[in-house]
């Protein structure tokens, strides 16, 4: 990548939307956070989108070279087309005609955590390896896979859907339809579901939990069992030792199948319990192939709530400089 260029990258949520202008070296110049209107359609979020560009290019010293747009849901990048995007409630939504036409600069669209993985290679976690893991727990898990220094995308675009992986074949049903996914298991709308149905089983153990939901067994969230279970919570600390063992046997897996160099762990659930990376490399050291940890190191996502911004762009910048 060329310094002294830049381009504007867009992380888009169901609900939040992060959009920066990032140069070159990765580093975020300027950057704004706007609600999502899903509710109102593409057309909505699109004028939001071609709005917060308008403003942050307005007295910038640089010009983007473009626009990099990373959405959680399955892209036909070809196109710039997203296929299916359940958070936006959007199918075959043709984003990157539509917002290269309302902002006259040209658009990559990508997978979300895809992006998110990319800024990790270039600019955080990940610098200067070309084979290594990246996975996000978040409110779903999802991943991307940099082999021989090439973000891997697979047959159908459709590579690094790491939260989908089967854990256990007669495990809790998935949001995708199918049974044991890793995402089923460790992620947040998982761990929160674990507690609340704990909770209802026995209130008296989990009381701390429920204090800190104000009473209410579906304010539970996968932060809160975090926060009880560093208090010291034992319904908690059975969800969390429970979330620690299914991530594990991912990563054993993931490590055995990719051998990379690094494994990356991010994402809000990650962040919330970060002890769960001692935890997973613990038991990757100890279950997975000794010829694939020979050389692995594991560690904390760097660049935290900037990834996506920093990778769509940095998808941008490849593209069109």
């Amino acid at each position: 990548m060329v310094s002294g260029t830049c381009a504007i990258g867009i992380d888009l949520g169901g609900t939040k939307t992060a959009i920066g202008l990032v140069d070159g070296n990765g580093a975020v110049m300027r950057s704004l956070r706007r609600e999502t209107n899903s509710g109102g359609g593409p057309s909505a979020v699109m004028d939001m989108i071609a709005g917060a560009v308008r403003e942050l290019r307005k007295g910038a010293e640089l010009n983007p070279v473009g626009i990099g747009v990373g959405v959680a849901g399955q892209i036909d990048a070809a196109r710039g087309v997203v296929r299916f995007a359940p958070n936006l409630e959007w199918r075959n939504v043709s984003l990157g005609s539509a917002l290269k036409e309302a902002t006259g600069l040209p658009v990559a669209v990508t997978n979300d955590v895809r992006a998110a993985a990319l800024g990790e290679w270039l600019f955080g976690a990940g610098k200067d390896c070309d084979d290594l893991l990246c996975v996000f727990v978040g409110t779903g898990i999802g991943g991307g896979i940099v082999a021989a220094g090439r973000m891997l995308g697979g047959c159908s675009n459709s590579a690094g859907e790491i939260g989908h992986i089967t854990v256990d074949m007669k495990g809790p049903l998935c949001h995708c339809g199918k049974r044991g996914c890793l995402e089923a298991l460790a992620g947040g709308w998982a761990i929160a579901q674990r507690a609340q149905d704990a909770l209802i089983l026995d209130p008296a153990g989990g009381a701390g939990l429920l204090g800190l939901a104000g009473g209410r067994v579906g304010n539970v969230t996968a932060r809160l069992v975090a926060e009880a279970a560093h208090a010291g919570n034992s319904l908690a600390m059975k969800v969390m030792e429970e979330v620690a063992e299914a991530l594990t046997a991912g990563a054993v897996s993931l490590v055995n199948a990719l051998n990379p160099c690094r494994l990356i762990l991010g994402g809000g659930v990650i962040q919330g319990a970060p002890e769960l990376i001692g935890r997973i490399e613990e038991g990757v050291r100890y279950h997975a192939l000794a010829a694939a940890t020979e050389s692995l190191k594991i560690m904390a996502a760097s660049l935290g709530g900037d990834a996506g911004v920093v990778g769509a762009a940095s998808l941008a910048l490849q593209a069109f400089s």
